[in-house]
C-alpha cells in the first residue's frame, strides 16, 4: 500500500495573527500549511497547487470567501473547504454547505475542532469518496462540448469559437502536438450550420507525397500504376461541410500551389483528369510549425499562408496551462471508466500535484494516455494514488521545479515575486520532507539557521519551531 504523505492545507485568512494561529496549530498536528493573506494570493495558489483541504474566511478585503470555495472546488473536487467567519449566521452557514463546504466555524472557535474536523474528513475514506462524487455532479462551467479549461488562454479560444463557429471563414489553428487541434477543428464543425454534414480529415503527414494529391483531390482511373478505379478525394467528400488539413506545413511546395488554387477558386481537378469539380466546403487547417518563419524561408508560400490564415487560433501548450490539469485529468479518468465498463474512480491530491509538476511534452494526449494507464493499474480500488501514474511521470512529480513566471505588459512587483517563489520552494521542500527542516535544509543547500531565518523571514507555517 503506497504511503500517504502529509495532507497538505491552505489557510485564507486577512488577520495575521489569527492565520499564524491557525496555521501553527495545523503544523503541529502534521499538516503542511501554506498561507495566503488575501484571495488573489489565495487564488494564485489554488491554481499552482492541489491542496487537499482549504480553510477560508468568509470576509477578506478582496475578495467574498464563497468565490473561492467555488473555485477550489470546480478545481478540485476532492478538496474538504471550511469556511469561517465571525459575522456569518445560519443563511451562511446553509448556502456553504450547500456549495460544498464541510464545515462552517464561528469566530472565535477552538483550534481543537478544526483539526478534529479535518483529520476526520481526510482519514475516512467513505466521506472522501462521497464527498468527490458530489462534487464531480457539479455542472462543468468550463467547457466548449468537449474542449475543457479554465485557464485565461482557454477563456479567449473559447470566445473566439462562439465567435466563429456560425461563420464559414477559413480557419487555422496552431499549437504543439497534442494540444487538441483536431478536437477544435471538430467543436468548429459540429457548431456550425453545416453540423449535419461530413466532417473530413486529412493529415499531410501520415499520406505519402505521392499519394497525398490523389488524396485531397481524387483521381480517374489508370492516372497512375494501381488506379484501378475512380477515386473521390477529401475536397469532394467534404462538400457541404468542412474538411480539415492537419499538418499543412509539412505540404510540399508543388501541393501547396495546388491547394492555394482549390482554395482560390473554390474548385478541384483529380489526379488524371482536366475537368475542374465545383466544391462547398469549409476549410479549417492546423499545423505544429510556425508557417510565417516558414514562409520567410520560403518553405510555406506566402500566399497561401494569408489564404489560411483569415482567422488564427493558437492552442497553448498544457505546461502553460496547468490549472486545466486538474479538470482535463477527471475528464479522462471519467472517460476512461466509462470505457472499461468501471466504477467511477477519483484521483487523490497527492496525484493531482503530481500530474501538475510534470511538464507533459506530449499535451493532452500524453496525459490521457496517463490516466488510462493509471485507471489499468489500478485495478478495482477507486483511488488514483500518484504511484499509479506512468513511472516517468510520477518521478517528476517528485523534482522541485516551479512555475514559469508569466510577465504581464504593467510588470511586476520584483520583490514580492521573488520571495513568494522562494516561499514556495521551500514549502515545496517541507512537503517533500514531511516538514524535517533539517532535510529541507539540505535539500536546498542552506545551512539550518540560514533556513529557519528565511521560514521567520517569510512566514512560512512552523518557521517557529525548532529545527528538526
Amino acid at each position: 500500500m503506497p504511503v500517504r504523505t502529509q495532507p497538505c492545507v491552505l489557510v485564507v485568512e486577512d488577520e495575521a495573527d489569527l492565520r499564524e494561529l491557525v496555521a501553527d496549530s495545523l503544523t503541529k498536528e502534521g499538516f503542511v500549511v501554506a498561507e495566503a493573506p488575501t484571495g488573489a494570493e489565495a487564488m494564485e495558489r489554488l491554481k499552482a497547487f492541489a491542496y487537499d483541504a482549504l480553510v477560508v474566511d468568509l470576509k477578506l478585503p478582496d475578495a467574498d470567501g464563497m468565490d473561492i470555495l467555488d473555485a477550489a472546488i470546480s478545481r478540485y473536487p476532492e478538496m474538504f473547504v471550511i469556511v469561517m467567519t465571525g459575522f456569518g449566521g445560519v443563511n451562511e452557514a446553509v448556502q456553504a454547505i450547500k456549495k460544498g463546504a464541510i464545515d462552517f466555524l464561528i469566530k472565535p472557535f477552538q483550534l481543537t475542532q478544526l483539526t478534529r474536523v479535518l483529520t476526520a474528513a481526510l482519514n475516512e475514506p467513505r466521506l472522501r469518496k462521497e464527498n468527490a462524487e458530489l462534487r464531480a455532479q457539479l455542472r462543468d462551467r468550463y467547457r466548449f462540448d468537449n474542449v475543457i479549461g479554465q485557464s485565461p488562454a482557454m477563456q479567449q479560444v473559447f470566445q473566439a469559437l462562439e465567435l466563429i463557429a456560425p461563420m464559414n471563414s477559413t480557419v487555422l489553428i496552431h499549437g504543439e502536438t497534442g494540444t487538441g487541434k483536431e478536437l477544435i477543428a471538430r467543436t468548429i464543425h459540429h457548431n456550425s450550420p453545416r453540423a449535419d454534414q461530413r466532417f473530413v480529415a486529412f493529415n499531410a503527414a501520415a499520406i505519402p507525397e505521392p499519394l497525398a494529391e490523389a488524396e485531397l483531390f481524387g483521381h480517374a482511373k489508370g492516372a497512375f500504376t494501381g488506379a484501378v478505379t475512380s477515386r473521390v478525394g477529401r475536397f469532394e467528400l467534404a462538400h457541404r461541410g468542412t474538411i480539415f488539413i492537419d499538418e499543412v506545413g509539412l505540404m510540399s511546395l508543388s501541393l501547396q500551389a495546388k491547394l492555394l488554387r482549390a482554395l482560390q477558386e473554390r474548385e478541384i481537378e483529380r489526379v488524371g483528369e482536366s475537368r475542374p469539380i465545383k466544391f462547398d466546403a469549409r476549410v479549417v487547417a492546423a499545423s505544429n510549425n510556425d508557417l510565417k518563419r516558414m514562409v520567410k524561408e520560403g518553405t510555406f508560400r506566402e500566399d497561401l499562408f494569408y489564404r489560411l490564415n483569415v482567422i488564427p487560433i493558437t492552442l497553448p501548450a498544457l505546461r502553460e496551462r496547468r490549472e486545466d490539469i486538474p479538470l482535463l485529468a477527471r475528464h479522462f479518468v471519467q472517460k476512461s471508466c466509462k470505457s472499461n465498463n468501471l466504477a467511477l474512480k477519483t484521483l487523490t491530491q497527492e496525484a493531482v500535484r503530481t500530474l501538475m509538476a510534470h511538464a507533459w511534452p506530449g499535451n493532452i494526449r500524453q496525459l490521457e494516455n496517463a490516466i488510462e494507464h493509471s485507471v489499468a493499474m489500478t485495478g478495482a480500488e477507486r483511488e488514483i494514488p500518484a504511484s499509479a501514474l506512468p513511472h516517468d511521470i510520477s518521478e517528476s512529480g517528485a523534482s522541485l521545479l516551479l512555475p514559469s513566471v508569466t510577465i504581464p505588459d504593467e510588470g511586476i512587483n520584483f520583490t514580492s515575486v521573488v520571495s513568494q517563489l522562494e516561499r514556495e520552494l521551500i514549502t515545496r521542500c517541507l512537503e517533500k520532507t514531511g516538514g524535517n527542516k533539517r532535510q529541507a535544509a539540505r535539500l536546498l543547500q542552506l545551512s539550518r539557521t540560514t533556513l529557519i531565518d528565511k521560514l521567520h523571514r517569510l512566514n512560512v507555517a512552523g518557521g517557529s519551531e525548532a529545527v528538526a
